[in-house]
């Protein structure tokens, strides 16, 4: 089994389509009850301070900044967890992995510095391809698998989502995690998803999305608007987009058996955990070690706390199977 991995640092500046710090390592799950308000407004100053332009340049550079004190804090995967509502306590990188586990029931291929990859590859014993904008994810990516002896199975590039560096149905399996709300041209990426895989195989977008429009509503609110652009100046976003939007453009890329899952409940204290992760004394030396970019990113995660709580951010999966020629 092969596999192309879109990875959660891949987007390019392009046209914007209406349609993402942790508890101690090992350590159990801790719940940071956070309420927002007038803080979208107090942020405002600080997020839009020292803005890179190019939304392309900025993702690049957040995550060449940020990825070692995350890897540092967290481990090797770089996305949220999965937590079960009601069942036992468990540690937030068993959360992690739990989540891959989830989305394996789907199908999974991952990216991000390779943890998702070299967990699959172990797992199924498949060979598979990452990309990312970030250079430090890449070399680090294959440092890592280099060193943990899966040889040439595992590759990873710098490379672009929006423009994949492969041939057209290269891969049985094609796997965006957390990436797709980096996207500014959200058909393009779908489009490209689909192009890169094999007839028969699978396309997967697990993304953080906006909530789906009610019946007459042809917008967000303006307090939701106000709240999702503070977070879109920190993690440098375009255009956020719904579950409902993914499964037309799914729909238009001739994909069938499309599913899909909202896991908002099951990730909801990841948010909590890392902001409690960035207020420990290792959080916070960590946080100034990294830089300015890295900053504007911690201030706004109760923000993101926040957007869960109200039922603003949802986090989905689509699935969907490129039909056989």
């Amino acid at each position: 089994m092969r596999a192309s991995l879109s990875n959660r640092t891949c987007a390019e500046r392009g046209a914007k389509t209406s349609c993402a710090a942790p508890c101690r390592r090992g350590g159990r799950r801790r719940t940071v009850a956070v309420r927002c308000g007038p803080l979208e407004t107090l942020v405002k100053p600080l997020t839009t301070l020292g803005k890179v332009g190019d939304l392309k340049s900025g993702i690049a550079t957040f995550y060449d900044e940020s990825s070692e004190l995350w890897e540092s804090m967290w481990g090797e995967h770089m996305h949220h967890g999965f937590y079960v509502k009601g069942a036992p306590p468990k540690s937030n990188q068993q959360a992690q992995i739990d989540m891959i586990e989830e989305t394996l029931k789907m199908v999974d291929v991952g990216c991000g510095i390779g943890g998702s990859s070299r967990y699959i590859a172990r797992k199924f014993g498949c060979s598979a391809n990452g990309i990312t904008l970030s250079p430090k994810q890449a070399a680090r990516a294959n440092a890592l698998s280099a060193a943990q002896g899966f040889g040439d199975r595992l590759q990873f590039r710098v490379g672009d989502a929006l423009a994949q560096p492969f041939e057209d149905g290269s891969f049985d399996l094609v796997w965006s995690m957390e990436s797709g709300e980096h996207m500014p041209d959200k058909p393009r990426f779908v489009s490209e998803l689909a192009r890169v895989c094999a007839p028969g195989g699978t396309v997967i977008v697990v993304t953080w999305c906006h909530r789906v429009l009610g019946p007459g509503e042809a917008a967000l609110r303006p307090d939701e608007a106000e709240l999702l652009e503070r977070i879109c100046e920190a993690y440098y976003l375009p255009a956020w987009c719904s579950v409902a939007d993914y499964q037309r453009l799914f729909e238009e890329q001739g994909l069938a058996d499309i599913r899909t899952r909202d896991w908002s409940e099951e990730v909801s204290p990841f948010w909590g955990a890392v902001i409690a992760t960035a207020l420990s004394g290792e959080g916070l030396a960590g946080l100034l070690r990294a830089g300015w970019t890295t900053i504007k990113g911690a201030l706004v995660m109760p923000l993101m706390a926040e957007g869960f709580r109200r039922g603003l951010i949802k986090f989905v999966l689509i699935t969907g199977r490129k039909p056989q020629a």
